[in-house]
This record gives structure tokens, C-alpha cells and sequence, in this order.
């Protein structure tokens, strides 16, 4: 039985399908949930919900689930946990319960589709394929492979995930992301994925990123920022993408303080730095923390930090010198002071 044919026998045993996105999806992880329910409704699955925590604030995100309809419910554990006999549970985008999730670890998952480097998966279906580029590529290759209806807005989900997962097929891309991308183009409707790639920008955002360019610190060719507070969690991703295009830079970490947590964005070019393994390795044991080679991400609880503030020391400013520690450990940046260093840009 092929790995497409597993997935449709399992689907087509079930009676309800919940699909439990990562915190704060991204259209990866939603257009990849779409697919999966297109291809349990093809397999007589006629209840299906998708479940979200977090936000969804990227205004590129926040444009795909308006645009394309994407219809989420909020995270609540009982509806993981009080499901009838029947009802299936399924991870796209992520695969371990309690990890970047809202999922308590002791619940049982029954599909599992990513593409993330990750420790081993445990799931009655299993497609872990950390070799291809986008979770979406994998889903595009199971409706092809059980000849699953694709109407043009999954089409459209699915081709802007793989164009943005991979940066405009710049990162992380594989021949399976063109192939996806060429199955997908006559299908989807362009002028829609023009307007997905051109969303208008918050003035938060623009002020996140413009803190993350004054307050950059580079040691050789690393450069760590700390914008402090802000209430745009995905402008740190962008500002790590625009920040890695720095002349001399080939990795760039960017972190924030956002609601009650600090989040963190990190990119690389280069070869000899797997910036998952780095943020996984530096925060792993006080938050969750982890990705790829040349992409990566985290979350850390601010409570842990909360006791160190005092009348004279700012939350923000022991935020920034334990973060910049633990960086600077992990990569590796006490050798590279002397290279060069550029201090924070006065304004």
C-alpha cells in the first residue's frame, strides 16, 4: 500500500476530521489543512474543522484566511479531547503534541504530515518528509495521487504556501516544489495570488522593523537585534528576512517581547550554521524553540524572567542581555568581537 493509499484508508474509516493547526499558522500550515480536508471529504468524511491557537497577525496571513475564506475555530482541549468514536485527529505543519501547539502531550495524534526537521513521530499515519520544502508540496502530491477535486481557491492556498515557504523558491527549495507549483498554476487564480503577495503593511509593523534595523548589533557575520515590546509578532520574521540581506551578514536573529511570552526569528546563509539546532540547543530547555537550516523560531514564557526586574533594571533590558548571552554562547561569538562590530545605530 503506497503512503497516499494508507492516508485514504485511514480517512476513509473516519467519521469527523479535526485538523489542529501549529500557534500563530502560517499559510503553509493553513492551505496544507484545507488540502487534507478536501481529501477526507473525498473519502466520505462530511464533518471536518480546522483548530487554531495564537494569532493569526502577518498581514500576508491575515489576507489568506479573509480572501480564500478559510473558516478556524479557536483551540479548546476538550474538542482534542472528548472526540467521539470515529473522529480523527491530524497535525499538518508540526507533529508533537505540546510542541508549538496547544495539544496536551498525553493525547494521542492519528495523522501526522510535515516537512520539519523533528525528533520521532508517533501517529497511527505518518508522512514526515524534511527533505522537501513546504508541508504543502506533500499534500499537493496526495490529491494528485488519489485524484482528489482541487477547486481554484485550493489551488491558489496551496500554490502561495509553497511560493511563500520557500521565499519566492529562493530557500529551501527542491524539484518537488516546482513540480507542485507547475500542477498548481493553471488551477490557481492568479490575479488573487498577486493581491495575497502585496498586502498592506500596519504602522506597527514598519516600526517593529525600523527598531530591529536601529537597535542591530553585528559580530562578524552575525547580526542580533532586540526590539523590545511590540504587538506585531510576525514583523520579527520580516525584519530577520530584510535584516539577513545585509551586506556581510549571513545570519540574522531578531527577538521581541510580545504579550506575555518573547518570540524569536532567525535566518542563515550560511552553510556551517543550522540556526533550528542553534535557537533549539539555546532555549530548548526554557521554551520551544526550533526549524530548519536556514529558517527558524521560538517562543519563550516571559514569567521566567519576571523575578530578575528590579526598580533600577528594565524587564526589556535583561530580556536583551539574556537573549544576547544565549546567542552569543551558541554561536559561538566570543572568538568574533575583534572581526567587526557594529554597535547599535544611535538615532
Amino acid at each position: 500500500m503506497s503512503t497516499a493509499e494508507a492516508l485514504w484508508s485511514l480517512l476513509a474509516a473516519g467519521q469527523q476530521l479535526t485538523v489542529v493547526c501549529h500557534n500563530n499558522p502560517d499559510p503553509d500550515c493553513l492551505a496544507s489543512s484545507l488540502a487534507l480536508g478536501t481529501i477526507a471529504e473525498h473519502a466520505g468524511i462530511d464533518e471536518r474543522r480546522i483548530l487554531y491557537s495564537g494569532t493569526v497577525s502577518h498581514q500576508q496571513n491575515r489576507a489568506f484566511v479573509n480572501l480564500l475564506d478559510v473558516r478556524l475555530q479557536p483551540f479548546a482541549a476538550g474538542a482534542v479531547r472528548d472526540r467521539p468514536e470515529g473522529s480523527l485527529l491530524a497535525f499538518v505543519d508540526h507533529a508533537v503534541p505540546g510542541r508549538n501547539n496547544e495539544v496536551p502531550p498525553d493525547v494521542a495524534v492519528d495523522v501526522v504530515i510535515d516537512h520539519h526537521d523533528t525528533e520521532p513521530v508517533a501517529a497511527e499515519f505518518v508522512d514526515h518528509r524534511p527533505d522537501v520544502g513546504a508541508t504543502a508540496t506533500i499534500l499537493v502530491d496526495h490529491l494528485r495521487r488519489l485524484d482528489a477535486p482541487v477547486a481554484e481557491r485550493l489551488a491558489t492556498a496551496l500554490l502561495f504556501a509553497v511560493r511563500r515557504e520557500t521565499l519566492g523558491f529562493l530557500r529551501g527549495t527542491t524539484p518537488e516544489e516546482y513540480d507542485a507549483a507547475g500542477w498548481l498554476h493553471s488551477r490557481a487564480d492568479r490575479s488573487l495570488l498577486r493581491t495575497l503577495s502585496n498586502p498592506s503593511v500596519s504602522g506597527e509593523t514598519v516600526d517593529t522593523i525600523a527598531e530591529a534595523i536601529r537597535s542591530r548589533v553585528v559580530r562578524g557575520s552575525v547580526l542580533l537585534s532586540g526590539v523590545g515590546r511590540t504587538g506585531e509578532r510576525d514583523a520579527l520574521p520580516q525584519a530577520a528576512d530584510y535584516l539577513a540581506t545585509l551586506e556581510g551578514v549571513d545570519t540574522a536573529v531578531v527577538f521581541g517581547l510580545v504579550g506575555d511570552s518573547i518570540h524569536l526569528s532567525a535566518r542563515s546563509t550560511d552553510s556551517r550554521v543550522h540556526v533550528g539546532t542553534v535557537l533549539e540547543d539555546a532555549f530548548g530547555d526554557v521554551g520551544s524553540a526550533g526549524g530548519h537550516r536556514e529558517m527558524a523560531g521560538g517562543e519563550i514564557p516571559l514569567g521566567i524572567f519576571a523575578d530578575q526586574a528590579t526598580e533600577t533594571t528594565d524587564l526589556v533590558d535583561i530580556v536583551v542581555r539574556v537573549v544576547t548571552s544565549r546567542l552569543v554562547e551558541e554561536l559561538h561569538l566570543e572568538d568574533r568581537r575583534g572581526d567587526r562590530e557594529e554597535e547599535q545605530v544611535e538615532e
